[in-house]
């Protein structure tokens, strides 16, 4: 009975010291008047209730991508400097393969690295004297950086930056209210200046994620350098009207590439970003390593390793590439910018030739639009992806958006790596005005002649394919006389007349085949998810000055069509006929002069009955 007590009584003691412990922590940073708690993962954020610090909700995802991708970097990293990561809620290691079947020997590759542990172990929230040093150059209000200090194992400190005054204080009271201040430290400068800084070689971050409210361009070149040998740079960029071919001249002026405004727009605004990085870090004599390139929601996020090496800066030329594409059909062509060939143990470099087209498309008969220079690479590290998607299938419930992850990684390992851009089926279609083929009967008669194909996670409609656009079309012909058009009503200049005036050199068999249906879509992973509500997408800019931001619904409906005489919701028309054939006299309706003009020549030619008050209004 007495061991029973102590042990009772030992039991209070330890949570009394836990309550008082977390009741400390809380009341030691109270909330000021106006301030709310925002919890993702697992931080607890701070946030003032005029918009003086950014947040976005929506990036939830991008957040947790990046925690898993860190903890991935961090465990290959680590482990040469013998420190075992520990991740919670993780045991075993098991490899998800999207494969029916595994291969032996990555089984036994997993056996062999699973059997030397190191002496060393690093866990979440503390402190790993060999850990990784991590910059977070824009950090708003620190959320970012809070998770990594809580969720990200094997660090041995992150600093979060930021330009605004306000935002540092919050962040550094973020950093005490989560208990996390051992390892986060605060940073108010320009997030250029601060990298320029740490360019020497024993002062560079092992990560620095950038994630600007807009074009990240301007922070490039200091990043590249800033950044350790082998080390992990984490870029977002959100400007997308740019980079997806709205603008193709202040794309240029921003990443050195001229963007199209074409279907494969957020795959090409991915290698544009990439090229970009690889040219800033090739003048430093250092390169880039992709690991990985997502397009999603209204941005998109790379993740690559840059390395010094002045024999590899060489290739540089030969991994970029210019685009040749089809304003009338739709099809392109890639231009390596240079050719590099093994001549023994040397490497001879030379230029590259060229075109690869003639003055007019040989399919439609129509001219190029010129676009890039982009990244002509694979964009995806798969061995180091299928580890992300390991560490995350195995544990879901350590991020909010684990299933998300999951699909969108399992689309990206089964990407074709060595075929850029994509075409898209509703486009080809569209082109020769006849029915859209079913998505796996199109990859069927690509399987059917010889050619390879993949889903992009960048688009839910489109075709990675080898097959050259000849075959491609070859392939739509056969579909449209299996469900012909109305060729009499196509124009003779038009790319419909001309595509579909050839014969087909090839019969295509459009048989469903079994290996037309990827994993990924056999298991029906979340791979395109909906919008989960309104306006789901940017926010609102963060206020210098600290003034209750406007909503941005509202701001929108003020601002859109711009009209001096703003027509509200009951003003708007009420009559039934959708060719005013009858029109109320006091319904307040603002016409167009050329609308008015037409009304007056259907009343003086009989075309048009109306009351008499109605037709002394028109010609008032």
């Amino acid at each position: 009975t007495y061991a029973l007590f102590m042990r009772f009584k030992w039991f209070l003691q330890i949570f009394a010291a836990f309550m008082s412990s977390d009741k400390d922590k809380t009341s030691a940073v109270g909330l000021l008047p106006g301030e709310t708690v925002v919890k993702e993962g697992k931080a607890a954020i701070l946030f003032p209730s005029a918009n003086v610090v950014f947040y976005n909700p929506v990036q939830e995802f991008n957040r947790d991508l990046t925690c898993a991708v860190i903890t991935e970097f961090a465990r290959e990293l680590l482990a040469q400097r013998g420190v075992k990561v520990v991740v919670p809620g993780e045991t075993e290691r098991v490899v998800v393969s999207l494969s029916e079947e595994m291969n032996e020997a990555d089984v036994k590759t997993e056996e062999k690295n699973g059997a030397e542990e190191p002496a060393v172990t690093a866990t979440v929230g503390e402190k790993c004297e060999h850990g990784l040093r991590v910059l977070e150059g824009l950090a708003a209000s620190g959320l970012r950086s809070v998770r990594f200090a809580l969720e990200v194992p094997g660090l041995q400190s992150v600093t979060a930056n930021d330009f605004s005054t306000k935002a540092a204080a919050l962040i550094a009271r973020n950093a005490q209210y989560n208990g996390v201040s051992h390892l986060l430290q605060a940073s108010c400068k320009d997030a250029s200046m601060l990298m320029y800084e740490m360019r020497g070689k024993n002062a560079r971050y092992d990560v620095i994620d950038l994630d600007p409210y807009g074009s990240p361009s301007c922070f490039l070149d200091a990043a590249v350098q800033a950044v350790s040998e082998g080390g992990l740079l984490c870029i977002t960029c959100t400007d997308m009207a740019v980079m997806a071919g709205n603008s193709g001249e202040t794309c240029y002026s921003k990443y050195g590439s001229v963007s199209i405004k074409s279907r494969y727009c957020h795959e090409m605004a991915l290698r544009i970003i990439l090229h970009s990085l690889d040219q800033r870090a090739a003048v430093y004599q250092r390169y880039i390593q992709p690991l990985l390139s997502v397009s999603v929601d209204f941005y998109i996020r790379v993740f690559v390793r840059v390395f010094t090496g002045q024999a590899t800066v060489k290739n540089s030329a030969s991994k970029q590439a210019l685009i040749y594409n089809c304003v009338g059909c739709g099809s392109f062509h890639l231009q390596r910018m240079g050719k590099r060939r093994s001549n023994g143990k040397n490497m001879k470099y030379s230029a590259a030739t060229g075109p690869p087209v003639g003055p007019e498309c040989e399919h439609c008969g129509q001219s190029h639009q010129l676009g890039g220079p982009i990244w002509a690479e694979p964009i995806h590290d798969l061995p180091f992806v299928q580890k992300v998607l390991s560490a995350v299938s195995g544990n879901p419930s350590r991020f909010g958006t684990s299933k998300r992850i999951e699909g969108v990684l399992s689309m990206v390992t089964e990407e074709l790596e060595d075929v850029p851009l994509y075409y898209t089926v509703d486009s080809l279609s569209s082109t020769i005005h006849c029915n859209t083929p079913p998505l796996l009967q199109f990859r069927s008669a690509l399987l059917h002649a010889g050619y390879s194909v993949s889903l992009s996670h960048a688009c839910k409609n489109a075709i990675k394919t080898d097959a050259p656009p000849a075959a491609i079309w070859d392939i739509m012909r056969c579909w449209e006389k299996a469900n012909p058009v109305k060729r009499e009503k196509l124009s003779q200049t038009s790319p419909a007349f001309k595509i579909l005036s050839t014969e087909p050199s090839l019969e295509a068999c459009f048989t469903v085949r079994e290996d037309a249906n990827p994993q990924s879509r056999k298991r029906h992973l979340t791979r395109f998810q909906e919008n989960p509500q309104a306006f789901w997408g940017p926010k609102a800019r963060a206020k210098a000055g600290g003034g209750i931001s406007t909503d941005l619904q509202d701001k929108r409906k003020k601002f859109q069509n711009k009209r001096k005489n703003q027509v509200t919701d009951s003003q708007l028309k009420s009559f039934p006929c959708k060719r005013f054939k009858e029109v109320s006299p006091t319904t307040s309706v603002v016409l167009h002069s050329g609308l008015i003009k037409c009304i007056r020549h259907k009343l003086l030619f009989g075309q048009l009955k109306v009351r008499d008050d109605v037709a002394r209004y028109f010609f008032s």
